[in-house]
């Protein structure tokens, strides 16, 4: 029973971290609690989540984001490739007034291709959306992502193994437990105004 508690306790701690992040409570904070156990949990996320902000800091959103559906993509993560391609989305919008090439959805329908298959669809929207300096950000991410070898080689790969590392552990939790997709994965998931914007623009292309 103490056992369970501290479970609770914890999963109740990492979602309320979330909902002050991104504005609700993360479905993935409960089964990361109940795989990796509530001490390792709350150790993991300390380690990793004050370097996860930083590299969002210094990388910005777009990038950041980016790169975390690249490698979600390659691991085969539906969950965390939903929440991060539904946050690049909301970014692209604020910081360039349009829509990003593909959608959350058509990022979705890219799981389970061939890595080949799938940096092929992400450079060339990457590159329609006029982003041409992160094709080799993306590159980087998606060689180490599916290479034996995930240590950095430069300094620019410091930030981007780290995410590799992180989403390894964050994609295998989504994908053991079969997690639903939620939200954004960003601050701006807050923001009801563009997540309003975002909508109609998105509801006016398909038209």
């Amino acid at each position: 029973m103490a056992s369970s508690g501290l479970e609770r306790g914890v999963t109740a701690l990492l979602e309320g971290v979330g909902k002050r992040l991104w504005g609700f409570p993360p479905r993935l904070m409960a089964p990361i609690v109940e795989q990796l156990g509530p001490v390792r949990a709350l150790r993991w996320f300390v380690c990793n989540m004050p370097r996860y902000e930083r590299t969002l800091k210094t990388f910005g959103g777009v990038r950041t984001h980016l790169l975390c559906v690249a490698i979600s993509l390659m691991n085969g993560c539906p969950y965390c490739t939903f929440g991060h391609a539904y946050a690049l989305e909301l970014v692209y919008l604020r910081d360039h007034g349009r829509l990003f090439p593909l959608d959350e959805h058509a990022i979705g329908m890219l799981l389970g291709l061939a890595p080949a298959a799938v940096r092929r669809r992400l450079v060339a929207a990457v590159q329609g959306a006029g982003l041409h300096a992160e094709v080799r950000w993306l590159d980087r991410a998606i060689m180490l992502a599916i290479g034996e070898d995930h240590r950095p080689s430069d300094r620019d790969d410091v930030g981007i193994a780290h995410l590799v590392r992180m989403f390894g552990v964050l994609n295998a939790v989504g994908i053991a437990s079969k997690a639903a997709p939620d939200e954004a994965h960003d601050p701006l998931n807050k923001d009801r105004v563009l997540k309003l914007r975002y909508a109609g623009l998105r509801a006016a292309a398909i038209a």
